[in-house]
């Protein structure tokens, strides 16, 4: 499909970054069990926020960023309404992270006291916010406090790796950030 991400187990291939976790946690044994449940109940909760996931945070949070950011990085033109539009479904996905998602005594998602896959794809699609300027970030995420100490929670429950996967995101941060220091320049 020429899609990423995408892994080669042996002979198996597959791609989808959900099909993949759900893979990893499935096939190798020692996964702890807070990853990818046993109990199918808890493993139904865990597929229906994976599955919201790409209606709405995606949608909301990978078009923001592209009709924010990215798009003159990529040598395509800002647009505002895509902006604007992509604004008010990340806005409503933050929402509804708080009211539904993290509701209950957990830390982590679904009331979880230890992360699950569904945190890990959720807060790895926040992170992509990183790339904004400081100003545009803190004003998405500063009314979301609870989405603010998840995240926060989840970073901290599986560090050194999350920030080894994500070095090539503060990389392109840094460029970014240098990107713009120079056009207020000119």
């Amino acid at each position: 499909m020429r899609k990423l991400p995408a892994i080669v187990d042996g002979r198996f291939k597959l791609f989808e970054s959900h099909a993949i976790l759900i893979y990893l946690a499935c096939v190798f044994p020692g996964v702890a069990d807070h990853w990818y449940p046993t109990d199918l109940f808890k493993r139904a909760k865990i597929n229906s926020v994976l599955d919201w996931h790409h209606s709405n945070l995606r949608r909301g949070a990978a078009e923001y960023v592209k009709s924010t950011t990215l798009a003159p990085a990529l040598g395509l033109p800002l647009d505002p309404q895509a902006a604007a539009e992509a604004e008010k479904v990340l806005f409503s996905s933050l929402s509804n992270i708080e009211s539904v998602w993290l509701k209950g005594s957990g830390r982590f998602l679904l009331g979880g006291n230890q992360p699950s896959i569904a945190d890990l794809s959720l807060v790895c699609e926040l992170m992509q916010l990183e790339v904004l300027d400081e100003k545009d970030r803190s004003r998405i995420l500063s009314p979301y406090k609870k989405v603010q100490q998840w995240m926060e929670d989840t970073k901290n429950a599986t560090r050194p790796h999350f920030d080894e996967v994500h070095q090539i995101l503060f990389k392109a941060k840094t460029k970014l950030q240098k990107v713009r220091l120079m056009s207020t320049k000119q």
